[in-house]
């Protein structure tokens, strides 16, 4: 297999990342697969650790990161992948509290799409750059 900037991997991805990051979570919701399985990690201490499995823990988890995700500024720098997988570098605006700062998450994520071309496995790196 070969790796594609518009493969249908990086094509799923793609659009899992343009809802997300518009705070359309119900399309969000339509790209996973109901055993979808998410770990996320960051080297900050302070960052929370997921590693969640099924659609419900996975949406609440990202409707929680979503609401700091300040909308239109989702961006995605760079994408690779093929047939079932893709991996993609994100950049978004964020702001964790109505009072905090606007900051940049930077972040790569991995995804595995399974016969339904659906999103059965995500791994997250991320990192937040304050301002």
């Amino acid at each position: 297999m070969s790796s594609q900037q518009d493969s249908t991997a990086v094509s799923v991805a793609r659009a899992h990342v343009d809802a997300w990051g518009s705070h359309d979570y119900e399309s969000a919701r339509a790209s996973l697969a109901s055993d979808v399985h998410v770990v996320v990690t960051s080297v900050d201490p302070e960052a929370p650790r997921v590693d969640t499995n099924g659609i419900e823990d996975y949406m609440q988890g990202l409707v929680e990161f979503g609401q700091a995700v300040l909308p239109g500024t989702t961006e995605v720098s760079s994408a690779f992948g093929d047939d079932t997988r893709a991996l993609l570098r994100v950049t978004s605006r964020v702001k964790f509290a109505p009072n905090g700062p606007d900051m940049r998450l930077e972040a790569a994520r991995l995804y595995r799409l399974d016969g339904e071309q659906k999103i059965e496995n995500e791994q997250v790196i991320f990192f937040v750059l304050a301002p």
